[in-house]
């Protein structure tokens, strides 16, 4: 199965506390949250992965 990863912007400003990525059989290993950015502000700086 797939991947899935909760993330959480950080941002003051935005209003979006936390979103789920879904990702594809194909991503690669080394991709991680720094390459994505934030559907509500286009923060990329303040994004952090849920540890659960």
């Amino acid at each position: 199965m797939p991947p899935t990863e909760e993330i959480v912007c950080t941002a003051e400003d935005c209003f979006l506390d936390m979103f789920e990525n879904h990702y594809t059989y194909d991503v690669p290993d080394e991709f991680d949250v720094s390459e994505l950015s934030c559907p509500v502000c286009g923060g990329t700086e303040c994004l952090e992965p849920v540890e659960l």
